[in-house]
């Protein structure tokens, strides 16, 4: 390959080691800033290792070693000191969303199990009534715990000091639903994730100037791996948002370097910069700038001049705002290329939770904004069943792939197969190694002649359309013809329509713009891909972590409303 470069790292067997040797390397360094009090309360690297010692030595003392143990609750110190004292001596971590419905919640205690659940007060709450003969342990009480565990320590007890850890035994269970409503426990183990920490390392640079702002919930493999153990890796700070309601002032506060976000909050503040730049006229200016500063040789001269020419702009952004990763959906690439104009680098890749969790990824030496990225320096990708058209199932080899799922042994041997991780996902590789991701395996629409439409790609077509904000496209056996409806669920922007018609729009207005919607990406496609109906939806879809629609139920409750439309 041409072009890039890998940055050096440290490789580490397991968590133990990586957080002791940070402790000794970066001492009183800040490592971890949350709000208490209005006021942001700081721990150091070796606080937080001295702090997961004890809260380890206590929680052995307990009778918890080799039991499968439950976090849950915000981003906070205390979940990240629990999360370490159990995946490093203890037992299986199970990272849980604190937002999970009764039924999810459920289904994880009788699967796994649990020995205990540690979490916040609210969190906790959740938990009535289900499992009500496992031990808890609220956030708050942990400071107690930490005391007593540094007690014993201090009395000559190395139960968890010398406790040795497997480097290839499940010591993470992360259950995931995605988008298609099936629960799976996820088992990873210490190689895995410290493959990964080693392996993104290599593609992006992170040192020890960086500034975290956590922004995502820890209970998903993306934000606890690259959020949190990236930085404690690399030496860097990481401050915890006080929540999405406060995310400005937090900007502003923290003045971050680095954020991980998915795609839907980059692009909606991209977006707000440049609908304040239009409202105040400054559109050509801001472009003559972009071009100025693009012609300016050398990468180090081009970013201080964009900086300087931008500054208003990275205001927005906390002021010192470098570096933006974007996993989990794709993200529109004209928002990743427009960031770096303005001299913020932003990049996306390619996770599953089942790969610890990055599959792919840019570096920041060689991109392409219109592909999830490339695979790490020691994984490999490759297309499986190459259709003629150069596309095929995504399957994946690294050693951070999981060693399967939990209790689910059948599935686990159809995804994992001879060395391979198959994803389920569509996609190609091009020339230089780059993957484009077309769809999803299990959602394609097979019509007359065996051509596969990707729902995936009506749908990017049909959202650049001001009218429709969401949109899902379906599949219908239709007898008369002998083939399939493809069928366009939408979500209208009703706020669009009622500034180009009126508070009070008529319906026939709005079938109008829906109707040109669909001709539009029509025109656009392959005469088998075409839509041949749509049905609004007038609720927002259900979405995952990551914002992605769960597509789960969707076809099933919108078959009435086509039946309806056919008739007509």
């Amino acid at each position: 390959m041409k072009g890039y470069k890998n940055y050096p790292t440290e490789k580490f067997d397991h968590l133990k080691q990586l957080y002791l040797t940070a402790a000794e390397k970066y001492g009183d360094k800040t490592l971890i800033r949350e709000k208490v009090d209005g006021a942001w309360r700081e721990y150091s690297f070796h606080r937080y290792a001295a702090d997961v010692d004890a809260l380890g030595t206590e929680l052995c003392a307990g009778g918890y070693v080799g039991k499968n143990i439950i976090v849950t609750g915000e981003n906070s110190y205390a979940w990240v000191t629990a999360y370490m004292a159990v995946i490093s001596g203890v037992g299986v971590i199970v990272p849980v969303d604190k937002d999970i419905s009764s039924e999810e919640m459920a289904h994880i205690v009788n699967t796994c199990e649990p020995a205990l659940i540690i979490g916040s007060a609210s969190a906790l709450e959740k938990f009535s009534g289900v499992a009500d003969d496992v031990d808890r342990i609220c956030f708050d009480q942990l400071a107690d715990w930490i005391k007593r565990g540094n007690d014993r320590i201090i009395a000559g007890d190395r139960t968890y000091l010398d406790a040795q850890v497997d480097a290839n035994a499940m010591s993470m269970l992360i259950f995931t639903s995605g988008t298609a409503g099936v629960i799976k426990g996820v088992m990873l183990s210490h190689r895995n994730i410290c493959f990964n920490l080693s392996e993104m390392c290599q593609m992006l640079y992170l040192g020890e100037e960086d500034h975290f702002l956590s922004v995502l919930p820890l209970h998903h493999a993306y934000e606890c791996v690259c959020g949190f153990l990236a930085p404690l890796y690399r030496g860097c700070t990481v401050s915890f948002s006080e929540g999405l309601r406060y995310f400005t002032r937090n900007l502003r506060e923290v003045q971050p370097t680095v954020m991980l976000c998915v795609p839907l909050l980059i692009e909606t503040m991209y977006r707000n910069v440049w609908k304040t730049i239009r409202k105040q006229g400054l559109e050509k200016k801001v472009l003559s700038a972009v071009k100025m500063t693009n012609a300016l040789p050398g990468e180090k001269m081009r970013t201080a001049a964009k900086k300087k020419a931008f500054a208003r702009i990275h205001e927005n952004f906390g002021s010192k705002l470098r570096l933006m990763l974007s996993v989990g959906a794709p993200i529109d690439p004209d928002v990743l290329s427009g960031l770096r104009d303005f001299g913020i680098k932003a990049y996306q890749g390619y996770g599953l939770t089942e790969c610890a969790p990055i599959a792919a990824l840019n570096r920041d030496s060689f991109f392409n904004d219109a592909s999830a990225g490339m695979a790490s320096p020691n994984a490999l990708l490759d297309i499986y069943d190459v259709q003629n058209d150069g596309t095929g199932e995504i399957r994946y080899k690294g050693e951070n792939v999981m060693l399967g799922y939990y209790k689910m042994p059948e599935l686990t041997a159809k995804v994992l197969r001879g060395g391979w991780f198959y994803t389920g996902d569509l996609g190609y590789l091009d020339e230089n190694g780059f993957l484009f991701i077309t769809g999803r395996k299990k959602n394609a629409i097979t019509v007359s002649g065996g051509k596969s439409i990707f729902p995936e790609e009506l749908e990017e077509l049909l959202t650049k359309n001001a009218y429709v904000k969401e949109a899902v496209v379906v599949g219908y056996p239709n007898e008369k013809k002998k083939d399939y409806d493809v069928v366009a669920v939408i979500y209208p922007d009703y706020q669009k329509a009622k500034e180009t018609y009126g508070q009070n729009f008529a319906e026939s207005q709005l079938d109008l713009e829906l109707k040109k919607a669909i001709a539009e990406v029509n025109g656009a496609v392959q005469s088998y891909k075409r839509i041949v109906t749509y049905v609004i939806r007038t609720e927002e879809f259900p979405k995952n972590f990551s914002r992605r629609i769960k597509r789960v139920g969707i076809a099933e409750s919108a078959y009435g409303a086509y039946l309806e439309k056919i008739k007509h």
